[in-house]
């Protein structure tokens, strides 16, 4: 998820717990972190359901580095493995100011969202300069396993709680802008498809040099 919050979101924000974030240092020493390639839509690939994970082992460190690192590099404050072609149920998010407050979850479930609901300008790594309100509950209570698979269960509110299940959404094949009208979807998939095709053709020009 890309943030919006310098253009349009007004939101008060939720602190992460300290349980249940996974400090990024300690996964800089532990991995060579790479930036990942993050797919754009509408690339089909982005509607793959996402398989949960099983083993927690260095390759599962390996990939939650990179989102990581890709996700602060963009620069974003979440990231799912669907995005990066990894179809496993993996998200990593971090909405902190200070940008050092990694939250990792794997296996994410919804256990319960409140019946009040508020509408963020949402945005996307996957759809670049595209932020449009959508609605989601306000509060929800997320219950997953971290990079370690320790099982993890805490509240979530206002910009924590829209990104967690922007990204949630993503492990399920699905891209916010599918929650906006068909045509404004249409005109979306329009402007990106074109700047792909533009940006081929920089990359093919720029090859022949």
């Amino acid at each position: 998820m890309r943030s919006a919050n310098a253009l349009r979101i007004v939101h008060e924000r939720t602190p992460l717990l300290n349980f249940s974030s996974l400090n990024f240092s300690r996964l800089l020493r532990k991995s060579c972190m790479a930036r990942l390639s993050i797919l754009r839509y509408p690339d089909p690939r982005l509607h793959t359901i996402a398989k949960p994970v099983t083993a927690f082992d260095e390759r599962l460190a390996k990939l939650v580095a990179d989102m990581a690192d890709t996700m602060y590099t963009a620069p974003g404050i979440g990231l799912a493995a669907t995005q990066v072609d990894v179809h496993e149920q993996v998200i990593v998010i971090d909405v902190s100011d200070t940008r050092d407050q990694l939250l990792v979850l794997v296996n994410p479930e919804i256990v319960w969202a409140s019946d009040e609901r508020q509408v963020y300008d949402e945005g996307c790594l996957s759809v670049p300069g595209i932020f449009d309100g959508v609605e989601r509950p306000l509060r929800v209570r997320i219950k997953a396993q971290d990079a370690s698979g320790k099982l993890q269960e805490f509240d979530a509110e206002g910009l924590l709680a829209v990104c967690v299940q922007h990204e949630m959404d993503h492990l399920k094949g699905k891209v916010f802008v599918e929650y906006l009208s068909p045509l404004k979807r249409n005109r979306i998939k329009t402007k990106l498809l074109k700047e792909e095709r533009e940006l081929k053709k920089e990359r093919q020009a720029e090859a022949v040099r």
